[in-house]
């Protein structure tokens, strides 16, 4: 099984996704999107090569759509780094 951290910025961008899912879908469908976003995250650490290469964005990165939100990550050498996890914002954050 593949391991993967979350950078600060990623980490913040979870939580407002879990509260704006509480307040604008329930407790119940937010709980169910950020469970499915533990197990996406998951499911990159164990295989980052399925998603494909996002270069256009930064070079060396990769991106995985789940829902409403792209996740953008870097594969390192003991283990899958997400950098951000955003939806309709600008991608020149990254």
């Amino acid at each position: 099984m593949g391991t993967y951290k979350l950078s600060l910025e990623a980490e913040s961008d979870l939580e407002g996704i879990y509260y704006t899912g509480v307040v604008d879908f329930g407790l119940r469908q937010a709980d169910d999107y950020y469970g499915g976003l533990l197990e996406r995250f998951q499911r990159i650490a164990d295989a980052p090569l399925m998603y494909p290469d996002a270069s256009n964005v930064r070079e060396n990165y990769r991106r995985s759509v789940y829902g409403a939100h792209s996740i953008y990550y870097r594969i390192e050498a003991d283990r899958l780094f997400i950098v951000r996890i955003i939806g309709q914002q600008d991608t020149s954050s990254i």
